[in-house]
């Protein structure tokens, strides 16, 4: 009879997965994943303030731009504070690692990623005094295991807060003094590589340098909006995809004591910066439920909540 031979198929005859990345990032990558602004909170990546904010005083906070001197102990202190908010509500709190020590404004983490269902977009500042903070932030998110699938290159800048997610087929890109129409279609293009429908392209009006300066998510289909911002025609394609604009109108409450930058826990829950009796009135009157915390010493760097925290993973937002 005969003999089989067994043939040893060689390597340059072997066939490639056809697998999409996104049904093996969890098993390859890690549990990595945002495509809301809402979706149950699981992983943020935040910036401890270090020595960099050391030496801002009366004389010179101007030129870190910052709004007033900042005091480093009480402001670690609430930003301790709101750490522990998160982990409270079962949020795994990770920290960057190996931050320069001359960037002052490195605490406010959204500017410098944008996290996606298959991963981050690492951003590049706009303004110069801010460039170099991604370098950190790109070898934390590869010591973790979080892929990175898009840099910011070219004449292009973006920071992450000019960007909002809707749901998993819609994102809101601002463009303006933060992000340029380069950097925005570097974006764009990425996002619908990994599926994305609707991009409401707008305007970031002058007097904000983010999205997240007038509006943000509190719900699956409710937004906070400052009207008077908002562009008629992204307010128009927010509403024909069945998004409930609530007005929000108190200026003192928006600019001084950034009442919009707050993050979402979950559906109908948030965690707000205190002592903005308005915005918590407001959100209750609208059936969200609010968690307080102090960080009136961090708002000196014009950032709040949403600055401070860059999304890692949130529970997928069903439709």
């Amino acid at each position: 009879m005969p003999v089989t031979q067994k043939v040893t198929v060689q390597g340059e005859r072997w066939f490639p997965s056809e697998q999409p990345f996104s049904n093996e990032i969890k098993e390859l990558w890690g549990n990595w994943y945002c495509d809301s602004e809402v979706g149950k909170l699981r992983a943020v990546l935040m910036h401890r303030p270090g020595k960099e904010i050391e030496g801002i005083t009366s004389e010179n906070f101007h030129d870190f731009r910052f709004r007033a001197p900042i005091n480093p102990e009480r402001a670690r202190k609430q930003h301790d504070d709101l750490a522990n908010v998160y982990r409270t509500h079962g949020v795994e709190v990770h920290y960057i690692e190996g931050q320069r020590t001359d960037r002052p404004n490195a605490m406010f983490m959204r500017d410098l990623m944008f996290m996606t269902p298959e991963g981050a977009i690492v951003c590049r500042p706009a303004i110069p005094a801010r460039r170099g903070e991604e370098k950190a932030v790109a070898k934390t998110l590869a010591s973790l295991g979080v892929p990175i699938i898009k840099t910011i290159n070219g004449d292009g800048y973006f920071e992450g807060a000019s960007a909002m997610w809707i749901n998993r087929e819609t994102v809101i890109i601002g463009t303006g003094s933060r992000t340029n129409e380069s950097g925005a279609c570097q974006v764009e293009t990425e996002l619908r590589n990994i599926g994305v429908k609707n991009i409401i392209r707008t305007q970031i009006p002058y007097g904000s340098i983010h999205l997240d300066g007038y509006m943000n998510m509190v719900d699956k289909n409710k937004l906070v909006i400052f009207p008077w911002h908002v562009t008629y025609d992204c307010a128009k394609q927010l509403l024909d995809l069945g998004i409930e604009l609530i007005e929000f109108t108190n200026i003192d409450e928006l600019k001084l004591g950034m009442g919009l930058n707050f993050v979402a826990l979950e559906p109908g829950k948030v965690v707000m910066v205190a002592n903005n009796p308005y915005t918590k009135q407001l959100l209750e009157k609208n059936g969200i439920e609010v968690v307080e915390v102090v960080l009136d010493e961090l708002l000196n760097g014009w950032g709040a909540i949403h600055c401070t925290t860059a999304f890692l993973n949130r529970d997928p937002l069903k439709p």
